[in-house]
């Protein structure tokens, strides 16, 4: 605590042995950070220039790269930060801000996901009548939702926690996520259950829809064959996205939810898995699997022979 400029600072103390390693720690995080940057634009640009590319699934995927970046913009720059300085410290203020933007970004990719699951679902089990449902003015709605209503309801959370008095000071993590409650002198009964609430309508109930409507693709698929390979190109990388984000959003609720002080390296090799998996993972699996994007990434990375 800073009395003379009123500021409360917070300590991290999930880095390890971080005045050893402090170069080699910056030199990787700040490769993987410039790689994400890189590969999430490169694609979004794609989609951006090339007018074949300007669908509703398209610019989804556009939408949750761009998240990808904000989310490791939040994230990256802070710690590069905290490597190579003495001491890893944050503004509560700061702390707040950042835990605000790793949870609302992070629910919107729930968004997103169901957004895209919802799309391919009108695809190719109403095709006829997809024109008609998925419209410019659909696709904004579903845009604009994913990114406000997860914010709206973490804004909240974010505002209650930041009137609640803090007795400790030191976070056992390397960034502020969910542990940051555990900062408050007491408890609150009403952030837990708020917090609970936040789980179940920004992550739970889109994962169940997401897998509801797979069931259906899967089912339309298996009785007509002339869609199991459209299905199979189209739906896999949004699963393999859905399952890589939501193992490691289990991981971080279980953090903050269940009692259990993991050691030390443990908790830094599990942190790093989020900020570095999900937003290195999509670009790769969308690049690699989606054909419209593989195909210009071949044409702008492969010379012609």
């Amino acid at each position: 605590m800073d009395n003379r400029l009123n500021v409360t600072y917070i300590t991290f103390g999930g880095h390890v042995e971080v005045q050893k390693y402090r170069y080699l720690y910056f030199v990787i995080m700040f490769t993987v950070y410039i790689l994400i940057i890189s590969c999430n634009l490169t694609i979004v640009c794609i989609i951006v220039i090339h007018k074949s590319l300007h669908e509703p699934m398209y610019i989804f995927i556009a939408a949750l790269l761009i998240n990808s970046v904000l989310f490791s913009t939040a994230i990256y720059p802070k710690l590069l930060i905290d490597f190579l300085s003495e001491k890893q410290i944050i503004s509560y203020s700061a702390c707040l801000l950042q835990w605000f933007t790793y949870y609302s970004l992070g629910s919107s990719d729930f968004f997103l996901l169901s957004a895209m699951a919802y799309d391919r679902y009108v695809s190719i089990c109403n095709p006829l009548q997809y024109p008609t449902i998925m419209r410019k003015r659909t696709t904004c709605i579903l845009l604009i939702s994913a990114w406000t209503l997860p914010a709206s309801q973490v804004s909240v959370a974010m505002f209650l926690s930041a009137n609640k008095k803090i007795c400790n000071f030191h976070l056992k993590g390397i960034l502020c996520n969910s542990t940051v409650h555990k900062l408050h002198c007491v408890r609150s009964t009403i952030l837990n259950i708020y917090g609970l609430f936040i789980f179940v309508s920004v992550a739970l109930l889109p994962v169940l829809f997401i897998l509801f409507t797979y069931t259906r693709i899967l089912v339309v698929s298996y009785r007509c064959q002339g869609v199991r390979r459209k299905a199979a190109q189209t739906c896999l990388p949004h699963l393999l996205v859905l399952i890589s984000f939501s193992c490691l959003t289990a991981y971080d609720v279980l953090l903050a939810r269940l009692e259990v002080d993991f050691a030390k390296n443990v908790r830094l090799i599990m942190t790093l898995q989020v900020v570095i998996y999900h937003p290195l993972l999509n670009p790769i699996i969308y690049g690699l699997k989606m054909k419209g994007i593989n195909e210009h990434l071949k044409r702008l990375f492969c010379k012609r022979v």
